[in-house]
């Protein structure tokens, strides 16, 4: 059984392998609210699933870990097994999606892993490793649904406790709920007045599906640039201690991810994943009661490709009103873009690419179009143009 004891235990073995990450005030997050961040997106091997995975190894016979230990994930529980069983000097093998990002793919060879990946999702390359398991007599160190795993990520909510003595909220990421459950669990058994949220991906609400209807529940498919929680079922033990200890569940939507991811690197120059951010888009979002409360945003993770942060970050613009799209109806003759251009830098909007396109069997002979993108302060800045460019009397489709 998950015990205080083992969590005290955990943390006690962690002491010399992982990072004691600082709380960094976050006020402009949520002005309403004192938002705190965790950065566990600073940890070793870019998050939290180090101290799972490494105390899980640390407690393994020396039998378990002749044979070696073999895992699934969606990358960054790879790493933490990957580095645990490197500095324990053992055989990892990890089998993981084929569309985990590379990053994540390269970074848990670099620790030492032997990589195996398998078409489909999460629970597709868990089938696989367990397969693998049973022929070769691997030990599966299970991403989420293991006490000794759920114990280790339970000591974030020791240093919680230790770090900020009159907090009110923490927010958690989830997906399979190894981090909830541990952190929830050492919390609410510390002091129960701290209210615990989880926070899942719109597109994988697994476990909140789960809690809702009081039963575990499967997804179907799941769907969001959040891929380190785009899990299709909660654990056993997992769905067991949220049902007890957590306080309630929210879901954020990508859009709501991307703003949260942009805000992150623009205010507090933090690198987050979806997976990651998904905690600060709650707390942005007001997705989760925390208006004049102290509140703690775990930051799970920063693993997240370079090619999909570039996407996030325009989706991020768009979502927030700093970029903006418009296309204007005009006749083709000269001094049109001089009036349009002129009105938006009179108003501060900068344009940053500019596509025409000359009529259409429907339009008149001497109409074409006029297609601006601009980089734009918020949404009210975005009218005002859109306002100018209407008085002006030009069309805007």
């Amino acid at each position: 059984m998950l015990t205080l004891d083992r969590i005290y235990h955990a943390s006690y073995a962690l002491k010399d392998v992982i990072r004691r990450t600082d709380l960094i005030s976050a006020p402009k997050i949520n002005p309403a609210s004192r938002i705190y961040l965790k950065p566990e997106n600073l940890q070793l091997t870019g998050s939290f699933k180090i101290r799972g995975a490494y105390y899980k190894i640390s407690q393994l016979s020396d039998a378990e870990k002749a044979k070696g230990v073999i895992a699934c994930s969606a990358g960054n529980h790879a790493q933490g097994v990957a580095l645990g069983a490197a500095k324990n000097g053992i055989r990892s093998i990890i089998c993981l999606p084929d569309g985990a990002p590379i990053s994540k793919v390269e970074a848990t060879k670099s620790y030492g892993a032997e990589v195996c990946l398998v078409e489909g999702v999460y629970d597709d390359a868990y089938q696989k490793a367990l397969q693998l398991r049973d022929e070769n007599g691997y030990t599966f160190i299970h991403p989420f649904d293991d006490e000794d795993v759920i114990a280790g990520q339970g000591t974030i909510g020791l240093e919680l406790l230790d770090q900020l003595s009159d907090i009110d909220v923490v927010i958690v990421p989830v997906g399979g709920g190894g981090l909830l459950s541990g952190v929830a669990y050492a919390i609410k058994t510390l002091n129960p007045k701290v209210k615990v949220y989880g926070v899942q991906s719109s597109g994988a609400p697994s476990m909140v599906n789960s809690i809702l209807h009081e039963k575990i529940e499967r997804l179907s498919s799941v769907s969001t640039i959040a891929d380190g929680i785009a899990v299709k079922e909660p654990g056993e033990h997992t769905f067991d201690i949220c049902s007890h200890y957590v306080d309630g569940m929210a879901t954020v939507t990508d859009d709501e991810v991307s703003s949260a991811i942009l805000t992150l690197i623009e205010q507090q120059k933090l690198i987050a994943e979806g997976a990651g951010a998904v905690s600060v888009a709650a707390a942005m979002f007001n997705k989760v009661p925390v208006a004049g409360k102290n509140v703690v945003c775990l930051v799970s993770g920063g693993n997240i490709d370079v090619t999909i942060l570039s996407r996030v970050i325009k989706r991020g613009l768009l979502k927030s009103g700093r970029s903006y799209a418009l296309t204007i109806e005009l006749l083709d003759k000269p001094g049109q873009l001089l009036g349009i251009s002129k009105i938006i830098a009179e108003r501060g909007g900068n344009v940053i690419s500019i596509h025409h396109e000359r009529a259409n069997e429907s339009m008149d002979i001497n109409g074409c179009f006029l297609r601006i993108v601009m980089e734009t302060r918020n949404f009210e800045h975005i009218e005002s143009i859109k306002h100018a460019l209407l008085s002006a009397g030009y069309h805007i489709c």
